[in-house]
């Protein structure tokens, strides 16, 4: 058995990844080759590095982090137990200048990567606890793309039904936006076709997905309203408003089920941060899937900065801001989840509710506030993960 150190370099694209292996005598044990993104490409590297015949404690694979690319790879080695490191490109960037041919291919990438891992000394491998934050990672981004997009789609079913029944928004009191509406409209999208529906067929479709919040009397009423109606009888507007509330119902479905297996992730691994007041498994979610590996930021403004809530300076000669605001050069997704659990922890715990009306009394708006709760809600993140406390704030 090979018994020196093996660094093995990945260089991850699209369609085909290379990879070298060197020992830490600077041996070329594995000449930079060439292998699918597939099962077939994985298990040649795999049948590579078996054959080395060395001991797996003794094998260390890295890899950049390149968007989504890399991360089938990522899966499959840990799978077969395999020690990889997900490398940030800005250390292999390094390396890349101080290579005084300045040449960069792929091939010559994959000895840049495996000589980063030989210099880099200490290592966090990834685990399944790893794998499980790329899976929360993906779904929240995934999650709030769908929840912007049904907003968009409910915006414009508004415009619609205000110009075929204007008068429908006042008599649903709770808003256009819920069941009892969508099934009607969904029958009857049009003031006429309400006002013919039979009244029998009317109160019971209202009743039956309003949970008997309804009743007939207030189905003769609608009826009546639909009689009235100045809206306008098109069908092209009826098919669009039948059409957008199956595609909002649609992502309903979708945002069910991401929400259940995110809550199925965060239940398995039981992290500190549910212990939180006011955090829920889907936000909690979002934030351990944005932060990732918590100890890549070695203090919580680092993290702050990384979701863009640090203040941003503006200063010219002896002219500097006394208030500042937050500079959102972060994580995007990050920033606004933060914030929205800022919003549940306000309301669930009284040190926060104390500090967001302080923020308030000194002139600054909700949301502005809310960003203040959220830096500090990061500080407290920050301390119960690097440390492994539960929530204790007094």
């Amino acid at each position: 058995r090979y018994n020196l150190m093996i660094y093995v370099g990945v260089d991850i694209a699209k369609l085909n990844h290379f990879a070298s292996a060197i020992s830490s005598d600077g041996e070329i044990l594995i000449e930079p080759f060439k292998f699918t993104n597939d099962a077939d490409g994985f298990q040649m590297l795999v049948s590579k590095l078996i054959a080395l015949n060395a001991e797996p404690d003794s094998i260390i694979i890295g890899l950049e982090s390149t968007a989504q690319y890399g991360d089938n790879l990522v899966r499959y080695l840990v799978a077969e137990n395999f020690q990889v490191c997900v490398l940030n490109p800005i250390k292999t960037s390094t390396m890349q200048k101080n290579n005084i041919r300045k040449t960069k291919t792929d091939k010559v990438d994959t000895y840049i990567i495996a000589k980063t891992l030989m210099m880099q000394g200490s290592y966090r491998f990834c685990t399944f606890y790893d794998l499980d934050l790329m899976d929360l990672k993906a779904m929240g981004r995934f999650y709030q793309k769908t929840i912007k997009q049904r907003t968009r789609l409910k915006i414009q079913l508004t415009a619609y039904v205000d110009e075929v029944f204007p008068e429908l928004q006042y008599f649903f009191k709770s808003g256009l936006h819920q069941k009892s509406v969508y099934a009607l409209l969904k029958e009857a999208p049009t003031p006429e076709t309400i006002a013919s529906m039979h009244m029998t067929h009317l109160a019971s479709l209202l009743m039956k997905n309003s949970h008997d919040h309804f009743t007939r009397e207030q189905a003769k009423e609608l009826r009546v309203l639909a009689r009235k109606s100045v809206g306008t009888s098109d069908s092209a507007l009826s098919i669009q408003i039948t059409h957008s509330i199956a595609q909002i119902e649609l992502l309903d479905s979708q945002l069910n089920k991401i929400e259940e297996e995110m809550t199925d992730i965060m239940k398995f691994n039981d992290s500190v941060i549910m212990t939180i007041p006011g955090i829920g498994y889907i936000n909690g979610g979002m934030i351990l899937g944005e932060i990732e590996n918590i100890h890549r930021f070695s203090s919580p403004c680092k993290l702050l900065a990384f979701a863009g809530l640090d203040p941003s300076v503006y200063q010219s000669g002896n002219f500097q801001t006394r208030r500042t605001k937050m500079s959102k050069r972060g994580s995007k997704v990050l920033r606004y989840v933060l914030i929205d659990a800022a919003h549940n922890v306000v309301k669930n715990n009284a040190i926060f509710k104390a500090y967001y009306d302080v923020k308030v009394a000194e002139g600054r708006t909700h949301y502005n506030a809310l960003g203040h709760c959220a830096g500090k809600l990061v500080r407290v993140i920050w301390k119960m993960m690097t440390n492994d406390l539960e929530f204790n704030l007094h």
